[in-house]
């Protein structure tokens, strides 16, 4: 946990020792705050403390607040959900006992918040049985300060990351959401601008588009309002004359700009060549020079992929940017680390 709070310069995280429970792991952390009375500490006591899982990673602002709104008026607040299945009790002989109606019962959920003087007093008074055996919070408030919790409606994405196969429902919904922009980026030759132009209303349909067409040496300015909006996917249009410069400089203010890069981002190269012998062929120095450039900044977690748009008949230029405009959505939507710096021909 040290180790990814340091490789992405987290500022605001303290790492607190667990327990052997989850109750005593987060009695530990509540301990850190009720101690911030002491001199010189770098932690102040909240006036309300949100609960949350790591196995629930898709947690959104609109919940967080909502629990921590409801908390300051009534102490305690939830997530729950409608019960998807039918609980039921068995006997002791193996067969069924009874069954809950559904209707009338919900799924707990996180997050959680509390004033904190009120789960901290809670878990002052909980029992060795409560923090090895229990696991709902909202509860302990209950029992220990009789603060009866607001049940606050929360979003279907707050399900747990628990079986191998919610690793790749997980993945998925991830990749989702970061395949919802790209940026078409072209420089100011009428060829490439008009390539970068048909691109943008081929992808449009499918995906949202913010196209920029600047020369090279003004290319910084442009790009900051990308950044700011936490774009993951880029589509750089160029002559192959100077592709991989201008590739270079885009992931130098990639790093240098607010996007943090805690999730992949996709960056494709488009080579164009409308020369008049149409050939599959290009140079085996600058596949090397592609494929060298996309080892060294994937370390940096951006992906780089190369695309080949060939063309000699301008009547076909839209058939071949419809083609080019498949494999992007493709390549955005994989994010397939094993492909990158492979040249693609459209």
């Amino acid at each position: 946990m040290k180790s990814i709070i340091e490789k992405y310069g987290h500022q605001r995280v303290t790492v607190v020792k667990g327990g052997i429970t989850r109750h005593r792991s987060i009695f530990n952390g509540l301990k850190v705050f009720a101690e911030s009375e002491l001199p010189n500490h770098l932690l102040q006591k909240p006036e309300v403390v949100i609960i949350h899982d790591a196995v629930r990673p898709f947690v959104e602002e609109d919940i967080l607040s909502k629990v921590v709104m409801a908390a300051k008026e009534y102490g305690a607040a939830g997530a729950i959900r409608p019960l998807v299945s039918t609980v039921i009790a068995s006997a002791a002989d193996g067969c069924l006992d009874h069954s809950l109606e559904r209707a009338r019962y919900r799924a707990s959920e996180m997050p959680q918040a509390f004033s904190f003087d009120i789960i901290y007093k809670a878990y002052q008074q909980c029992t060795d049985y409560d923090l090895d055996y229990g696991t709902e919070c909202l509860h302990l408030a209950l029992k220990y300060c009789e603060t009866n919790a607001k049940l606050v409606e929360g979003p279907a994405d707050l399900w747990k990351v628990t079986y191998k196969r919610d690793l790749y429902a997980a993945e998925s919904i991830i990749k989702d959401n970061l395949s919802q922009e790209v940026c078409v980026i072209s420089n100011v030759k009428e060829t490439v601008a008009q390539v970068g132009l048909l691109l943008h209303k081929s992808l449009q349909s499918q995906i949202k588009v913010e196209a920029i067409s600047v020369s090279l040496s003004k290319i910084d300015s442009h790009l900051q309002s990308i950044f700011s909006g936490q774009c993951y996917n880029f589509v750089c249009v160029n002559d192959k004359n100077h592709a991989i410069e201008e590739t270079q400089q885009l992931v130098d203010m990639l790093e240098k700009g607010n996007i943090p890069l805690l999730y992949p981002v996709v960056l494709i190269v488009v080579h164009l060549d409308i020369s008049e012998e149409v050939s599959s062929n290009i140079g085996m120095e600058e596949l090397t020079r592609i494929k060298k450039f996309a080892r060294e900044v994937k370390k940096k977690n951006i992906l780089v992929y190369g695309l080949l748009m060939q063309y000699k008949d301008h009547l076909l230029l839209q058939e071949t940017v419809n083609s080019a405009a498949a494999l992007i959505m493709a390549l955005i939507k994989d994010r397939n680390p094993a492909l990158i710096g492979q040249l693609l021909v459209a």
